[in-house]
């Protein structure tokens, strides 16, 4: 992909999910967002809004936490997305966030996926070999609760994504955007 492509054919913004609560005696995949969680998640969709960041089609963890961050990031869009529960993204590897990725319909410009770490964190490193700098370097030193990972691709359908094929354009935290 050229450095500095100004319209990539593609987008893949990943987002790990919000702050979540640990209760007592619930499932995993039943834990809510914790209040700071709450709070993050409708920062990420402002900045998601003012930067014209906004996806096609969302997939979305069955999680709880994940499903409550969407909600809240939703609310924040400007328009209606087109959303699908992906239960092949909760808790995975990043190649198997890659191998679901590469089954979206390449109409789809913008992605967007809300799942969990290490897969969010890994999918990224893995699908980035070059980016913005600044956004590396804070990508490599942590991807925390709701960071947001932007991705270009120079490729014409999502099938052909691959290791080591993205730019990272941004990598954006709530506090660094809130």
């Amino acid at each position: 992909m050229t450095k500095k492509s100004p319209k990539p054919k593609h987008r893949l913004i990943l987002l790990r999910h919000a702050k979540s609560a640990w209760p007592d005696g619930v499932a995993d995949r039943e834990r809510p967002l914790a209040e700071r969680g709450r709070k993050a998640a409708p920062v990420i969709g402002a900045h998601m809004a003012r930067e014209k960041l906004i996806p096609d089609l969302a997939l979305v963890s069955p999680a709880r936490r994940a499903q409550e961050t969407w909600k809240l990031v939703r609310e924040a869009l400007s328009k209606k997305v087109a959303e699908r529960e992906t239960p092949d993204i909760y808790e995975v590897a990043a190649e198997r966030i890659l191998e679901v990725i590469r089954t979206v319909e390449p109409a789809i410009r913008t992605l967007l996926i809300v799942g969990h770490n290490p897969g969010m964190e890994n999918a990224a490193s893995l699908l980035v070999a070059d980016g913005d700098a600044d956004a590396m370097g804070r990508m490599k030193a942590k991807f925390p609760t709701a960071g947001l990972a932007v991705i270009d691709f120079d490729v014409d359908g999502w099938d052909e994504v691959a290791a080591g094929s993205g730019y990272l354009k941004w990598f954006v935290t709530p506090r660094s955007v809130g």
